[in-house]
Formats: C-alpha cells, sequence, structure tokens
C-alpha cells in the first residue's frame, strides 16, 4: 500500500520547543567535526581557521563584499574566471555584518553560515515534522549534519543559506503561505544559481493547487491572487542578477552563461561526468573511486524514488530533482558534486523515517558513528583537495 505523505500539522507555537533537540544534535554533530578539523588541522600544521573562512570561493565572496564585482582572473588557456559567476546574497549580508560588528569579511561570512545553518535545521526539522512528525524531523537534521561533506555547513559558503531559504520556501509552500514561499525563493535565486528549484517548487505547486491536485495536502486552500503573486515573486532574485550581469558584460540573457562558461561550467546532460567515471574505471586504483560514485549515483536516485513512492508532496520532489539534475548533468568541477547537493535534503526523507521507527539506542549509535565518520572526512577533505 502507498503511504501517505502529510499528517496533521502541528501549532505554529510549539514547532521552536519541537525543533529544539533537531539544533541541540546538530550543534552537537557540527561541534565534532570542528573539534577534529582543529586537531587534525593542527597536527599538520595548517589553520582550520583559514580553511574554514579563507580559501577557494570564501576568498571570492569576500573580495565581492570588500570592493564589489569587477576582479577576475585570466589563466594560461584562455579561461577567465570572473567574480560574476558567484551571486550577492552571501557578500552582501557579509559586508553587512562586517559594518556594524569588527569582524573581517572573512569572519563574517563564518557567522553568516553558521546562523544560517540553525535556520536551515529549522527549515528542514519544520518540513519533515510536517509531514512525518517531529522524530523523523529530528532524524532528518542529524542525517543532514552527517553527510560526509557536511563541514561546508560551517565554512563561509552559501550552501547553509541557500537551504535555509530553500527548506523555509517550501514550508510556506506546505502550509499555503504562497507569498512568504515566493520572497523566500526569490532571495534563494539571489543566493546560488540552483535557486531555479525553488523557483520550479512554487510554480508547479501553485499550478498544481488551482487545480486541486492535492499537491499540498492539510494546508489551507489560499484565494487565487496569492498563489498568483506568490509565483511571480520567486523568479525576481535570480532573474534580476542575470539581467545585471548580461546589461554589466554587455551580452545580454547570454551573459552570465558567458561567465560560467569561463569556469567551464554549463549543462551537458551528464555527459562530461559519465566520461569522468568511465575514465576513473579504466585503471586501479581510480577504479574503486569511480565505483564508488556510480553506487552514491544510484543510492541518490533510489532516494528519489523512495519519495516518489512514499507519496512526498509534489513541491518536494520538484525540488529534490531539479537539484539532482543540476548537480548530476553539470559540467562543472567534479569534486564539488557531492558539495551542489547538500541542498538536497528531501532525499533524506526516506531514510530519516526508516531512523526514527528504529529503537531509539540503535539509532542513536548509528547516528554517533555516522558523525565520527563525517568529522574525520571533513577534516580529511578540508586538508587535502577540499572544495571548491
Amino acid at each position: 500500500m502507498t503511504e501517505t505523505a502529510t499528517r496533521p500539522a502541528p501549532p505554529a507555537t510549539s514547532l521552536p520547543r519541537r525543533a529544539l533537540p533537531a539544533l541541540l544534535g546538530y550543534v552537537e554533530v557540527r561541534a565534532l567535526g570542528l573539534a577534529v578539523l582543529a586537531v587534525w588541522s593542527a597536527a599538520r600544521g595548517t589553520s582550520a581557521h583559514k580553511l574554514l573562512s579563507a580559501r577557494w570561493d570564501s576568498l571570492w565572496y569576500a573580495r565581492v563584499a570588500g570592493a564589489g564585482y569587477g576582479h577576475e582572473v585570466r589563466l594560461p588557456d584562455g579561461d577567465v574566471h570572473s567574480d560574476l559567476a558567484f551571486f550577492p546574497l552571501l557578500p552582501w549580508l557579509e559586508r553587512l555584518l562586517h559594518a556594524v560588528t569588527p569582524l573581517s569579511y572573512a569572519d563574517a561570512g563564518l557567522a553568516v553560515s553558521a546562523l544560517a545553518s540553525l535556520a536551515a535545521v529549522g527549515g528542514i526539522f519544520a518540513v519533515a515534522d510536517r509531514l512525518y512528525g517531529a522524530r523523523a524531523g529530528v532524524c532528518a537534521v542529524l542525517l543532514w549534519a552527517v553527510l560526509p561533506v557536511g563541514i561546508v555547513q560551517s565554512m563561509a559558503y552559501s550552501e547553509s543559506l541557500f537551504t535555509a531559504l530553500a527548506a523555509w520556501s517550501l514550508f510556506a509552500v506546505l502550509s499555503g503561505r504562497w507569498v512568504t514561499a515566493g520572497l523566500l525563493a526569490s532571495f534563494a535565486g539571489l543566493t546560488r544559481p540552483v535557486g531555479a528549484a525553488v523557483v520550479a517548487a512554487v510554480w508547479v505547486a501553485a499550478i498544481a493547487s488551482s487545480r486541486r491536485t492535492g499537491s499540498t495536502p492539510g494546508a489551507p486552500r489560499a484565494p487565487a491572487w496569492r498563489r498568483v503573486l506568490g509565483a511571480a515573486l520567486a523568479p525576481l532574485g535570480a532573474a534580476a542578477y542575470v539581467l545585471w550581469v548580461g546589461h554589466r558584460t554587455g551580452d545580454g540573457l547570454l551573459g552570465y552563461l558567458d561567465v560560467q562558461a569561463g569556469w567551464r561550467n554549463g549543462f551537458d546532460g551528464g555527459y562530461a561526468f559519465a566520461r569522468f567515471v568511465a575514465a576513473m574505471l579504466t585503471a586501479f586504483p581510480s577504479a574503486l573511486a569511480g565505483i564508488a560514485l556510480i553506487l552514491g549515483v544510484a543510492l541518490l536516485l533510489r532516494l528519489y524514488l523512495a519519495g516518489v513512492r512514499q507519496r512526498q508532496p509534489l513541491a518536494l520532489l520538484v525540488y529534490s530533482g531539479v537539484v539532482l539534475a543540476l548537480a548530476l548533468c553539470a559540467s562543472s568541477y567534479f569534486g564539488s558534486k557531492p558539495r551542489l547537493l547538500l541542498p538536497a535534503f528531501p532525499l533524506l526523507f526516506p531514510l530519516a523515517r526508516a531512523l526514527a521507527r528504529a529503537r531509539p539506542a540503535r539509532a542513536a549509535l548509528l547516528t554517533a558513528a555516522l558523525a565520527a565518520v563525517a568529522a574525520l572526512y571533513g577534516a580529511l577533505w578540508l586538508n587535502g583537495s577540499g572544495p571548491p
């Protein structure tokens, strides 16, 4: 029998109290990850603080926050890396926090990421709690925290900020708050290119709701003008930035795509990624990593299909499907794909439901083991190849 996706929503006033165990558990996992990173980095003579705040994309965000757009790096092969590839909401917040506190731009980025990760935890819990109950909500948050690349949630990167905006936008959709959903989707579109996933979720859910397909079961039926307004607001953030980049570069609507091409980023349906994996399979020991990648992709697809079978709301299926497609089918740097999948939290819901049904002692032991593995992997990863 197909499972029902939605349960009665808890009272809004009880949500902070219900989310407290999830927040505390998340803080404990992140504290463990940061402690292991600090010890590992000290043993290698590197700076954990620098790894978190002033390397890779963090440098680009801090530079935009301090000096605005206009910086680019020309590589020997002719590629041009322009800071226009980075969406503006995170550097705007870094600049604001720098202006009102003694924090540097880099440390402001860390502070924004830390606060945003807590907001993301609240949003993930709120969505899972509404659908499956508080215990599943706690499990969903903990699974998000113990992802192998979960250390990115503590970096001066935009993943935590984007996930927070996406999660609360989806919660607004599920609870019938269409204008709020559209506004949050618009801010998500100012954060990362994958903001398109939130826009698509709001649009599809609004259309389905207008046709009474039950895409947001349990939500109060809002007036049509609220759905239309929410859908109209959703793409404004991303559209405004893309149009501004086109105007600045003089290339019109194609300007942002040209900027991404300078970073060798594009959408090829997964062809480049498939070639990358195939090349890994031709030699040992890289073949082991190639097999692991194939199994990882298979697991992601299986989790998505499990969400379909469990009748997740349409907004969540659209959102996680677009995040999956953009991450796996882009021709970007292949090492960044796990990081790009961090916002796809609805994929964790089938696992969270299973963990919530397990005996508490067994669930706690498994979560602790995963947290330890994630902490060790995060320290190894950042002291090695790391993001971008």
